[in-house]
């Protein structure tokens, strides 16, 4: 009886995995297609005139979803982190439909705000659930599973540029259909997904300021925000504006420029997170820093990688340095959460991501900003991406001085 327990257990565990792959993917696919389709909705929007504006675009909309992730995440914590998931994905698509019939550059930024409170209720109950069911020895392969459906939507995003182009289609109906698709699958998604049996010893949850001190009273976590934040900066700008680079950079048309600047990073970041993941189940068995140790390794990619990717002369040789910032980005994204698991309790984990996603989500949406306005001056693309690559190589110093707490009863981190 034992053992068909643990056998459901372990089946449930990788199914709530499997159901909350297709709602990462069509999370991340709404924002992927607003950077794709850029020149078709700035064509068709005249008032959005500026890259400074379309920062501000980008900008609206992590801001919002920054504000707002520590209290998705507290929520999650305190109630059903099912509840949470489902409401979030139904919201937000019923916004992305929406998104596809706006006509000014205000009802944009408005639209996209109010995707920023919808989306920012799940990340943090998602990955606190998934760690929830998975305990160490398969923690990193199954968030990284998550991250691959993160990967995949961003891959199909980009291909929305030739959606964009298409006089048949346009950028329009790409939203509206991605809409309806979320609000037909959040039904299934409710009635199918669990929340986990929690242990008997569970601690309550504290006060929202009692949740606060406890956390940033915690030198690791501290650090581990700061970590997560500083190569965040970098990926956004890559997500957000590659497109338009490539581009400008190389003379490719929307479509093509959107497929080069996402396809190969998220491909190599599915190659990434399933190395990386494994890489990190595996070192864990011999050290409790097993999971900083691949991160680190991962974040040393980006030095190169962003050197490359900033001083590039064709574009054979600036999709070289997105494979390996790729490659980076998945060690580095599939052991976040894990390593926050090793330095908070349970009834945190979905409010400390929230606090790590304020953070860098919101210096995230200023690096948007910020990159548009500078290329509005003509600061060179070199300096930027130098700059970029100096705050990784600050990064891996910061994750090397994680020291986790959390123990199994092995003795070796959770």
């Amino acid at each position: 009886m034992p053992d068909n327990r643990s056998q459901s257990l372990v089946s449930t565990a990788w199914l709530v995995v499997l159901l909350l792959v297709p709602v990462a993917l069509l999370n991340y696919l709404d924002r992927q297609m607003l950077a794709a389709m850029k020149s078709s909705m700035m064509h068709d929007i005249p008032d959005i005139a500026t890259k400074a504006n379309w920062g501000f675009v980008l900008g609206s909309f992590k801001w919002v979803y920054a504000a707002l992730s520590p209290v998705g995440g507290y929520l999650a914590d305190r109630t059903s982190r099912r509840h949470v998931i489902a409401a979030s994905l139904f919201v937000w698509s019923a916004v992305t439909w929406a998104t596809g019939h706006v006509e000014s550059f205000q009802q944009l930024v408005f639209a996209r705000a109010i995707m920023g409170i919808s989306e920012a209720f799940y990340i943090p109950a998602a990955l606190a659930l998934i760690t929830d069911f998975h305990l160490g020895e398969t923690r990193s392969r199954a968030v990284g599973l998550h991250q691959m459906g993160i990967y995949a939507g961003i891959i199909i995003g980009g291909f929305s540029g030739y959606v964009a182009d298409s006089p048949i289609f346009g950028w329009r109906f790409a939203f509206s259909a991605c809409g309806v698709v979320g609000v037909v699958y959040a039904l299934p998604l409710f009635v199918q997904l669990r929340n986990p049996p929690r242990p008997a010893e569970s601690r309550s949850q504290p006060a929202p300021w009692t949740a606060v001190r406890e956390l940033f009273g915690n030198i690791g976590f501290v650090l581990l925000v700061l970590y997560f934040t500083l190569p965040a900066m970098a990926g956004w700008v890559v997500k957000d504006w590659m497109p338009d680079i490539l581009k400008e950079q190389f003379g490719l048309g929307q479509g093509k420029a959107g497929m080069s600047a996402v396809l190969y990073v998220q491909v190599a970041s599915l190659i990434g997170v399933g190395i990386g993941g494994w890489l990190a189940d595996g070192w864990m068995r011999r050290s409790n820093r097993g999971r900083i140790f691949v991160s680190a390794i991962g974040m040393s990619f980006f030095l190169p990688a962003l050197f490359g990717v900033g001083n590039a002369g064709t574009l054979s040789v600036a999709i070289g340095f997105l494979l390996l910032f790729g490659l980076g980005w998945g060690f580095f994204d599939c052991n976040n959460m894990p390593i926050l698991c090793q330095l908070v309790r349970p009834e945190l984990r979905a409010t400390g991501y929230g606090f790590m996603n304020l953070v860098s989500i919101s210096c995230g949406g200023f690096a948007d900003w910020g990159f548009g306005a500078l290329r509005d001056r003509g600061v060179p693309l070199n300096v930027i991406f130098g700059v970029f690559a100096g705050v990784a190589l600050l990064s891996v110093v910061i994750v090397l001085l994680i020291r986790p707490k959390e123990t199994s009863a092995s003795g070796v981190s959770a």
